[in-house]
């Protein structure tokens, strides 16, 4: 098991466990919805590179890289830290790993 695949599978559990955090604080269905469907697209992802298929890294790049922009947007909205904050900057870590991961197989 490599790197990307630790980050793609860590950032989706984040983004689950963020979107159930954002469903109990604010009662915000459209947390808990984005970040099922996201964390659990990008566990799907790991699960597929686990099983030696490419596009699983595309498909967590992608969603990791939608993810990012998205908390970017939120933090330079919101100003606060939590939760945009913390995740874009581990967001970015993982499109870090995860590129690396992409360039290291070509």
């Amino acid at each position: 098991m490599n790197l990307s695949i630790i980050a793609a599978f860590a950032y989706g559990i984040l983004a689950i466990v963020g979107g159930i955090i954002g469903y109990i604080q604010a009662t915000s269905r459209v947390s808990l919805l984005s970040g099922s469907i996201s964390g659990l697209l990008l566990i799907l992802a790991a699960y597929f590179q686990l099983q030696g298929q490419s596009w699983g890294s595309i498909l967590a790049l992608l969603v990791t890289g939608v993810l990012v922009v998205f908390f970017a947007f939120r933090l330079a909205k919101t100003r606060k830290f939590m939760p945009a904050g913390l995740m874009t900057i581990l967001g970015m870590l993982a499109l870090v790993v995860m590129v690396n991961q992409i360039v290291a197989l070509r």
